[in-house]
């Protein structure tokens, strides 16, 4: 006799109401909304194990349903589609509007009735016709289309103050009449506010959010006065233009917006960033065709440099450094007081001379992003755009006076100047002026080893790079004197309790002339000959690079937040441990070999975090698991990818605990080591260092044969011998 059903049993779904993923695999659903309670179980089960390497797991449950009666499907649109479907709308709107305009003109008593448009709260300032959320759209909690607010601007200023000379979406002067229908979203477009911005609130937590969360392009803005323009009516000419606002959200989106995805290849999705990326991009080519706005659409394009750059899309990084100085040099901001004026044999500039202090130091400072990022994306080797004896324009003032009301004495001194990386005047000296120096200094390195190579080919580890000319000079200014003159008050790595006391600037400062070390001597490099300096100088740098890593793990800091550019220093330093870590398995030292692993995985991971955020860190190390192939086919390791890491690498604070970051902290010495003991190992090889530093000619490192010296094994050379870390 069949049992009686239970009253409480679960009522039986009807045909086609079960998720789309349970009837194709024919299990049991329970048709919960929005994810059912099967595949639920199943992404929580998939996401407890860590993904395998250059694998991300979806962001949520893998379920689906069929279309309910009277819903349209939402397509799936890409960005493409996405965005011209947002400027098909827009013209609409447009069209209303100027009907509308026509309409009040005429003198109609009954203005037409406009079409009630929706905006997608807290996304990517698009707007909608429709109620429903595209797959494609902005994120947005509810899902749902919210009318727009009344917006103001800021502080109570009013959209139709009388004889304001507007300002387009292209930030051309126009006169434009506000509306007086009941839309409130239609008195915005007639105040000249740019429809494929966020709304004023949302704008102001992107801009907010760029100033303190973005390391690289904020430099060139005077924050306080930035902020204060944002409360302006967009038709006023301080309003920021239009395309530094879409290229501050683009930037800012990596930290506000939660629609984005890092795909398996490295690449970073965001629906919202894309979105003002191309919109910043059609600011450019319109720029480029007729010349108007060219100064704060350069900009733009300097801010969006830097994203691609976190982003690792390197042809569009590399297209943008030639575009942004070749723009730059008509606009005479490499003459001294960024301009130039008209002689007979001179065309002179295409900016008028600078009106005040505030304006000279923004064009100071967008220039030097400009050269600062030229010179970054060129440590593979590259050639740069712009030569040193091409400079004529002077450092920046200290941000706290480029901040302030006050005018300030320029500073003096500039790329031919005298001492220029070993004197720091203190009324002029700031954490961000010595990173500038650090970069411009590992420019130096760049032109040293590239024109080298043109004029005598790929360097031997044979060779003595002292005998090659001005390599001894570069050798002393980049290994010793750059970092001792630091004032004392920077002589640290600017790590304070939080991230507001974070100064990462000055640690920026102190890692940067470590990296240019190690692409100095990296082709040097030869540890089966103990009498190479090269090698040791390496050595140190690596030891620097990995410290000043653990140092920061041991706090509770986020990486993440740290310029791009460390990546690479990251990267140049596990580069020379693959080299160490090849010399031990060819030596057959199992122990040291395995402390080295540990080492190469600390960066690695390092590199992985980073890229949770910015997909460089993901390329860099893809692009070191390539260098690897080598070693992890040579060494007995039974899991050399998993050595000195914690069980679930993925997790931040367990990867970069005290704890985790402390046990590898004992380099591996090189082999012929008598006594190694762990605690001073690392004072001890800075020390001997240091008292090798003066001897630039090549010196022997301290007395005996090979088996008997005591090196540090954690330093390296950047990049495989003649590659590029960037590609």
């Amino acid at each position: 006799m069949p049992k009686a059903s239970s009253s409480s049993a679960r009522p039986s779904l009807r045909r086609n109401q079960a998720c789309l993923a349970c009837r194709k695999r024919k299990l049991k659903c329970d048709a919960a909304r929005p994810h059912c309670g099967t595949c639920v179980k199943q992404w929580q089960a998939l996401i407890s194990v860590p993904p395998p390497v250059g694998y991300a797991h979806p962001t949520e449950p893998q379920c689906s349903y069929d279309p309910v009666d009277g819903l349209a499907v939402a397509p799936e649109l890409d960005s493409a589609e996405r965005i011209r479907q947002l400027e098909d709308q827009i013209l609409q709107l447009k069209s209303r509007l100027q009907q509308q305009q026509r309409t009040l003109a005429s003198g109609s008593a009954s203005p037409p009735s406009a079409t009630r448009f929706t905006h997608h709260h807290g996304g990517s300032g698009s707007l909608s016709a429709s109620s429903s959320r595209s797959s494609a759209g902005s994120p947005n909690v509810s899902g749902m289309a919210v009318t727009h607010p009344s917006l103001d601007y800021g502080n109570g200023l009013s959209t139709n103050s009388p004889d304001s000379q507007g300002r387009s979406s292209a930030s051309s002067p126009e006169m434009t009449r506000p509306g007086s229908g009941p839309d409130p979203l239609m008195d915005v477009l007639c105040a000249g506010w740019d429809p494929y911005l966020p709304e004023p609130s949302v704008l102001n937590h992107y801009v907010d959010v760029f100033f303190r969360c973005d390391p690289c392009s904020t430099r060139m803005f005077d924050r306080p006065g930035f902020l204060a323009s944002l409360h302006l009516n967009p038709r006023d000419p301080k309003f920021p233009h239009s395309a530094i606002l879409h290229a501050m959200c683009a930037a800012a989106s990596r930290y506000a917006s939660s629609d984005s995805m890092i795909l398996p290849d490295g690449t970073r999705r965001d629906r919202f960033a894309e979105l003002h990326v191309s919109k910043t991009r059609e600011y450019i080519d319109s720029t480029m065709a007729t010349g108007s706005d060219i100064f704060p659409v350069m900009q733009a394009c300097s801010i969006l440099s830097w994203y691609f750059y976190q982003e690792g899309r390197w042809v569009e990084v590399w297209i943008f450094a030639g575009f942004q100085t070749r723009v730059a040099v008509p606009l005479g901001l490499n003459f001294p007081g960024t301009f130039s004026h008209q002689t007979s044999n001179a065309p002179g500039a295409y900016l008028p001379p600078p009106s005040d202090f505030k304006e000279l130091e923004h064009r100071r400072r967008t220039w030097w992003m400009t050269i600062m990022f030229d010179r970054i994306v060129s440590v593979g080797g590259w050639l740069h755009a712009i030569d040193e004896k091409d400079i004529g324009t002077e450092f920046p003032c200290r941000a706290e006076e480029f901040e302030s009301e006050s005018d300030f004495p320029s500073n003096p001194q500039n790329l031919a100047s005298l001492h220029l990386y070993t004197r720091h005047e203190p009324q002029y000296t700031d954490s961000f002026n010595l990173f500038l120096k650090a970069v411009m200094l590992f420019g130096r390195v760049t032109d040293f080893n590239t024109r080298n190579r043109l004029r005598s080919g790929l360097p031997s580890k044979n060779q003595n790079p002292f005998h090659l000319p001005g390599f001894q000079e570069l050798d002393r200014l980049v290994c010793a004197d750059f970092l001792e003159s630091f004032p004392q008050q920077y002589k640290h790595l600017g790590i304070g309790g939080d991230m507001a006391n974070f100064d990462s600037d000055l640690y920026m400062a102190r890692i940067v002339p470590y990296a240019a070390m190690i692409t100095l001597h990296n082709n040097f490099i030869d540890f089966a000959n103990d009498q190479s300096v090269s090698t040791m100088r390496c050595i140190h740098a690596t030891r620097a690079i990995l410290d000043a890593l653990h140092k920061l793990s041991e706090t509770s800091l986020d990486t993440t937040r740290l310029h791009p550019f460390i990546v690479i220093c990251w990267y140049l330093a596990a580069v020379v441990q693959v080299q160490l870590c090849k010399y031990f398995i060819e030596l057959g030292d199992p122990s040291r070999e395995g402390t080295v692993w540990g080492e190469i995985n600390v960066l690695r991971f390092a590199m992985m975090a980073y890229g949770n955020r910015s997909p460089i860190g993901t390329r860099q190390e893809k692009l070191l698991q390539g260098i690897m192939q080598e070693i992890i086919r040579l060494t007995n390791q039974p899991e050399p990818l998993t050595t000195g890491v914690p069980l679930y690498p993925f997790s931040h604070a367990s990867l970069f605990s005290k704890e985790a970051t402390s046990q590898n902290e004992v380099p591996a010495p090189i082999p012929g080591v008598r006594s190694f003991e762990a605690p001073g190992a690392s004072a001890c090889t800075r020390s001997r260092v240091a008292r090798a530093r003066g001897d630039a000619s090549g010196a022997a490192w301290g007395a005996g044969s090979w088996p008997g010296r005591a090196w540090c094994a954690s330093e390296g050379s950047g990049g495989a011998r003649g590659g590029s870390p960037l590609v």
